[in-house]
């Protein structure tokens, strides 16, 4: 269908005349017609995810009408016979509880029982409450870290993970062959069912049971921002009640708000979003910064460094000291066995792989995405899942929930700079203690923004040209092997043999050199981006300043980047 022929339709019934009103205004702005239909959203690495307003290609009632029609038709004939249950939530964006609102109804409407949160939550809670109320999926509307402009609808199957294949493409196809004028939004009163401690009591029972190591009062002191997010509901009452009352909140953040006002991007990946978080903690000499994203999946941490510098831990950073710090409790109490597993993806630090090996434990690597490493949980019941997490501030403790969480992490991180500080050392000396155990690894995100039809053929024509003209060398470092995760194949550039790759078909391409360097290059399943991911190491010098190690791998990740990044 033509975008003109797509534009006439939404001109129309079923479409209201307040959408019919947006679309003719639209017309007297070709460019952003043409963005708003000229293709449909669909789900990417974190289900689907878009700007908001009218048009095939925007998140609006009648797009996510239709995702909630196609799923009630694919749960129907999925679970026949069945008294078949949805969960869903909502966070801190405009539009999200109204969205919710018409998504629950489109789901009743349908003769389907909705578990419906009265008030905005984390993510991971409804992760947790699908399994918990033995659901069949589970929807929640966010964007995540993204501008406020954005919203999204992330779909989970009834193990609590996100979609994986082949379900997020009988989904998909489901909500394709759906018209929009099949979408039933006169729901049906008697099947909505509201939640609130029914779950969330339960949920941070588990977050204490899979982070809570020590049960005595601490006295560390924390500053903690939910950056205007859903975190602020639960996670105070989790931190006081396992006994950190030296906690501060930073209160121009407290308040939810999907507009963001203090901050550039909601991303704890960024620095800025976390400044007044650091500032409140300076003025207040606390030992940790904790912040989280408006969906409390992601959680930033800052931390002192040797001179009692504030230090910004990155995801990969963190994914370390909390994975060490697991690994060595199950040690510690005799339990740890080869049967455990620890998880990380193919774009994180290797240093994660390395613990494994020196633990004895399996170590398996997945596709960007917690989706996948939830799908490792379900797919291996016969062994027990430690931690694990990825490079975009993600981490999972344990297997009660099948998605990051910030709140079981932020937890533990507690925890850690904690039992430290009883030690008189910090979470910075843990993270100095693994580098010198595995070498010193330093790692960096880069990512090119292109909008709009434009930039995906933009980003396409990168990736083609990097798979057409790969690399020989990168800094004067000879190219070893390139994993092109599109093919399935790693090819072996010094003896030209070629091997399979045991991964799901992903637009990756990745390039490891000979010193052990690697870069990934891949475009964003959830933004217009493309990204590159650097990871440089080098073995450990303890007679040498910290700072001065990270410069160097620094330098040589700047070099890298001046390389193979366009400008």
């Amino acid at each position: 269908m033509s975008i003109e022929q797509k534009v006439n339709k939404w001109l129309s019934a079923p479409f209201d005349s307040e959408t019919q009103e947006k679309v003719r205004a639209l017309q007297k702005k070709p460019d952003l017609l043409e963005d708003a239909f000229y293709t449909d959203l669909a789900f990417g690495t974190g289900g689907m995810r878009g700007l908001v307003g009218v048009g095939t290609n925007r998140i609006n009632k009648y797009t996510l009408g239709k995702n909630s029609q196609g799923i009630s038709h694919y749960l129907k004939e999925t679970f026949p016979n069945q008294n078949i249950k949805v969960v869903i939530a909502y966070d801190c964006r405009n539009q999200s509880q109204s969205l919710a609102e018409t998504c629950a109804s489109v789901f009743t409407a349908n003769g389907i029982h909705c578990y419906l949160f009265k008030e905005l939550r984390p993510t991971p809670e409804l992760s947790f409450a699908v399994r918990y109320l033995k659901a069949q999926a589970g929807i929640v509307l966010t964007a995540s870290h993204n501008p406020p402009e954005y919203n999204g609808y992330k779909v989970y199957s009834a193990d609590g993970g996100q979609l994986v294949p082949p379900e997020d493409q009988q989904i998909q196809k489901a909500i394709e062959k759906t018209p929009f004028e099949a979408i039933r939004f006169k729901g049906k009163p008697e099947l909505l069912f509201k939640i609130d401690s029914e779950i969330d009591i339960p949920y941070r029972q588990s977050v204490r049971k899979v982070a809570l190591h020590s049960q005595h009062k601490k006295n560390l002191s924390v500053v903690f921002t939910p950056i205007h997010g859903t975190s602020i509901t639960l996670f105070p009452d989790i931190l006081k009640s396992a006994g950190y009352e030296n906690l501060h909140i930073v209160t121009e953040q407290a308040q939810p708000d999907g507009n963001f006002p203090t901050v550039i991007s909601p991303n704890p990946e960024e620095k800025e979003a976390l400044s007044l978080a650091v500032q409140k903690a300076t003025v207040l000499a606390a030992d940790i910064v904790l912040g989280t994203d408006p969906d409390a999946d992601r959680l930033g941490v800052v931390i002192r460094d040797l001179n009692s510098n504030w230090y910004y831990l990155n995801g990969n950073q963190i994914m370390a000291v909390l994975t060490e710090y697991l690994l060595q409790k199950k040690k510690e109490s005799g339990q740890l066995t080869s049967k455990h597993f620890i998880a990380t993806t193919v774009v994180s630090t290797p240093l994660i792989e390395k613990m494994a090996s020196a633990y004895n434990v399996q170590f398996k690597s997945t596709l960007t995405g917690f989706k996948w490493i939830g799908k490792l949980i379900q797919e291996h019941p016969e062994l027990e899942f430690i931690g694990g997490g990825e490079e975009s501030y993600g981490y999972l403790v344990g297997d009660e929930v099948r998605d990051k969480d910030a709140l079981s992490t932020g937890l533990l991180a507690c925890e850690i700079a904690e039992s430290a500080k009883v030690s008189g050392r910090s979470i910075f000396h843990l993270l100095l203690d693994c580098y010198q155990k595995y070498g010193a690894f330093k790692e960096r995100l880069v990512s090119i923004t292109k909008e709009g039809k434009k930039g995906l053929e933009v980003i396409a024509q990168l990736m083609s040209s990097f798979r057409a003209n790969p690399p020989e060398s990168i800094g004067g470092i000879v190219v070893i092997r390139i994993e092109d995760y599109l093919t399935s194949q790693s090819l072996n550039v010094v003896s030209g043999q070629i091997t399979p790759l045991s991964y799901p078909l992903s637009n990756v391409l990745k390039i490891i050199l000979a010193e052990g360097s690697e870069i990934a290059l891949r475009p964003s399943g959830t933004e217009p981006k493309i990204k590159f991911y650097f990871s440089v190491q080098a073995p450990y010098n303890p007679d040498v300043a910290w700072a001065h190690q990270e410069a160097q791998l620094e330098q040589k990740i700047d070099l890298f980047v001046n390389e193979i990044v366009p400008q």
